[in-house]
């Protein structure tokens, strides 16, 4: 009979306990208004699971839908945005 054993490290909680790094972050405060709208979307869309949607509702659906898309497109805007003082 052949035994099984494991061919890598075993992962311990003491191996993934670690800060996240600057860059880290940066990247996610870069990130926090697209993330707040969508969680803005997100409870807007829970209110009416339950019940059925009234206007008021809708509209308040809509209006976080567009802060998201708005959020995303300023997001991949300042992403792709020409570096400044550069001869371009």
């Amino acid at each position: 009979m052949k035994t099984i054993a494991a061919l890598q490290t075993l992962v311990t909680a003491a191996s993934l306990d670690f800060e996240p790094s600057a860059a880290e972050l940066d990247a996610i405060e870069l990130e926090m208004p697209l993330i707040r709208a969508e969680v803005e979307l997100l409870d807007a869309q829970i209110m009416t699971i339950d019940r059925p949607a009234n206007e008021l509702d809708v509209r308040r659906v809509r209006r976080a839908h567009n802060r998201v898309m708005a959020a995303r497109r300023d997001l991949t805007n300042r992403a792709t945005s020409p570096l400044t003082g550069g001869a371009a």
